[in-house]
């Protein structure tokens, strides 16, 4: 090929793409949106692209990316995406075009295994258990073979190992050109090759930490960028709003003070005071995670609060005061205590900026967990700041996702992210819906909000599971009614059950495929990025329609925002947030072409509710039915049809 060809014609029946992907099927969405893409290109304009499940959006705007040759940050929702650009979609691209680029796949630096911790943990790691000193020297034999420092290589530690945090570094922590490892730094020699990268691969989480915080010590991801594409970009407007947010967690007061007490055994042996403090630290920040209330929960900052959660606040905030008092007196011994002072004076002044009086047009809220908790002020909007910055780059900026409208309208997204001015097309999906799919709307279920509801609609569950014999996924908008359905289930339907949380998401769907009749149980993480193609997956059931929860204080603070505008909440915001969350989730059934199978929305409100027909609209156009019996009838005739 070469390069003065266009993208319709490199995606067309006749094209390089289709000499070699097997079963390759041109698609006129696929060919619309690369063209649109090209012209975005060489207006070096902003796009929002909807892409339907099945256009093919990847090749979409990979193709006329490497033919316009100009550098580019591809960044993608999850990880599970960045590899699979990285190591299946772009070797592919790269086959047919003639002049070589330079592709990187980068993470967050918390993906990346950090020498200098590793080593301290090795010779001071008094505070690890039997299984996190076994862990750590499995880390340790890997450190001297890897090349890339990349954590998923290691299989033998689990992901969710409580020594990861000890073995890799943060903005906080890092010691930067002052670690005695900084030339043999993995996240280091990733930055560098990022830097001469002609496309760079990242994640959003990434991108917005490097935009907001400007990561010390590395700068812009990629200087000289002229192209921006944000796959999965429906996660953007909630993520911009956590980093442009006023963060800290009770995990960084109490990482303060054990690497305090690290660095003291090192360095600072005869000043005992840096022990006692930050054993006193961490017993405050234990009594104020009390203090907050046993429940896990998302809740406004209390104006005035109680007697005993005050307490435990000037506790820490003096807790942390002597620390630092004594952390400065010390810093001069070592670039480890320097940099465990300059944390303590840092995290003071967050500290009390988050149980302080509210910022105004902020959301003040914190949030608790297990053994930790959450303090945060987040812009009510983030549409400004977003804007700032993308107004001082001129390049072009590439939105797509397969859920960026509700009833055809992309006003939601666009208002959050400021893009009023920017190209906008909709491409509807190339799968034959109605032929492929069913939606069935059960009859006889009470209003979601009624005690019963739950138990009602697991009897309406099982009939369908039974039909379906498995290959189900069952989504939930909360982790109740997913324990509950899980725990009545075990015993009433023969097939496999794989639960949400009993191990990493990557093993469950691949124990799914494997098993052909497997029953899944997940909340709103499944709601999205989840590819399982064939007969494994014949039956989405959602439990409910996806309205966030009415206590959520940032949405609370949004709503009321609007009320004082003269705004319709509900009809504006919550109803267009569900609608696009309930897409994501049905979009899980149909993935191919040869797909068949249910989508069962249990919730009555679908039919009954004034407000039913802007989710019905917002849908794939597929056959509707309240009958069993149909569900039964749709699923013998494919049964037909595949022998």
């Amino acid at each position: 090929m070469n390069l003065s060809e266009s993208s319709a014609t490199l995606l067309g029946s006749n094209g390089p793409l289709s000499q070699i992907i097997p079963g390759f099927t041109s698609r006129d969405p696929q060919q619309k949106m690369a063209e649109t893409i090209e012209h975005a290109l060489a207006l070096e304009t902003s796009l929002i692209v909807e892409a339907g499940t099945g256009t093919g959006k990847t090749f979409g705007y990979l193709v006329p990316v490497f033919l316009a040759q100009k550098k580019t940050i591809i960044s993608t929702g999850t990880k599970n995406l960045q590899d699979q650009l990285f190591f299946n979609d772009i070797p592919i691209i790269k086959k047919i075009f003639p002049l070589p680029r330079k592709v990187v796949l980068l993470k967050g630096r918390a993906n990346y295994l950090c020498k200098q911790r590793i080593e301290r943990s090795l010779h001071e790691g008094f505070f690890l258990s039997r299984q996190h000193i076994s862990e750590l020297h499995r880390i340790d034999e890997w450190n001297h073979v890897t090349q890339t420092g990349d954590i998923a290589e290691i299989t033998t530690v689990p992901e969710d190992s409580d020594i990861w945090p000890q073995v890799t570094s943060t903005v906080d922590n890092c010691l930067n050109q002052d670690c005695p490892f900084y030339k043999d730094c993995f996240v280091v020699k990733a930055r560098q090759q990022a830097m001469v990268a002609d496309i760079l691969i990242v994640n959003h989480h990434l991108f917005f930490a490097d935009m907001a915080l400007q990561d010390s010590g590395f700068g812009e991801l990629l200087p000289g960028a002229e192209v921006v594409i944000f796959d999965e970009a429906h996660h953007i407007p909630d993520i911009a709003s956590q980093f442009f947010s006023t963060t800290l967690t009770g995990r960084q007061l109490l990482e303060l003070a054990r690497d305090s007490e690290a660095e003291a055994l090192k360095d600072a042996k005869d000043m005992k005071q840096i022990n006692e403090q930050a054993e006193h630290l961490q017993k405050a920040v234990q009594d104020m995670r009390y203090a907050l209330g046993s429940e896990l929960r998302r809740a406004p900052w209390p104006v005035m609060p109680e007697r005993m959660l005050e307490q435990c606040i000037q506790e820490v905030k003096s807790s942390l005061q002597f620390l630092e008092s004594t952390l400065k007196e010390a810093a001069i011994r070592s670039k480890g205590l320097e940099n465990c002072w300059r944390r303590s004076v840092q995290l003071i002044e967050r500290f009390s900026l988050l149980t302080g009086k509210t910022i105004d047009n902020t959301v003040h809220w914190f949030e608790t967990y297990p053994q930790s908790f959450n303090l945060q002020m987040t812009p009510i909007i983030v549409a400004e700041q977003f804007q700032n910055y993308v107004k001082n780059l001129k390049r072009t900026w590439i939105y797509t996702s397969a859920t960026l409208t509700v009833k055809n309208s992309f006003r939601l997204f666009a208002d959050a992210l400021g893009l009023d001015k920017a190209m906008q097309l909709q491409l509807k999906s190339p799968f034959d819906y109605q032929r492929q799919s069913l939606l069935y709307v059960p009859r006889g279920l009470p209003d979601p909000r009624d005690s019963h509801y739950t138990r009602t609609m697991l009897e309406t569950i099982i009939p369908v599971l039974e039909a379906t014999q498995g290959k189900a996924f069952v989504l939930f908008t909360s982790y109740k009614a997913l324990e509950y359905v899980a725990e009545q289930l075990k015993n009433r339907i023969p097939y496999p059950l794989l639960l949400q949380g009993t191990m990493p998401k990557r093993q469950l769907i691949e124990d799914f495929k494997r098993l052909g009749n497997a029953v899944l149980l997940g909340t709103s993480s499944f709601w999205y990025g989840v590819d399982v193609r064939g007969d494994a997956l014949s039956c989405v059931i959602i439990d409910k329609l996806p309205f966030a929860a009415p206590g959520d204080p940032i949405l609370k603070a949004r709503i009321e925002m609007l009320r004082k505008q003269g705004i319709d909440p509900f009809q504006t915001y919550q109803l267009p947030n569900a609608v696009l969350i309930l897409k994501q989730g049905a979009g899980r059934l149909i993935r191919d072409s040869l797909d068949r199978g249910i989508l069962m929305i249990c919730d009555p409100r679908l039919v009954a509710a004034n407000y039913g027909a802007t989710f019905l609209q917002s849908l794939p156009d597929m056959p509707r039915t309240r009958d069993l019996a149909k569900v039964r009838e749709f699923l013998t005739n494919h049964e037909n049809t595949c022998s």
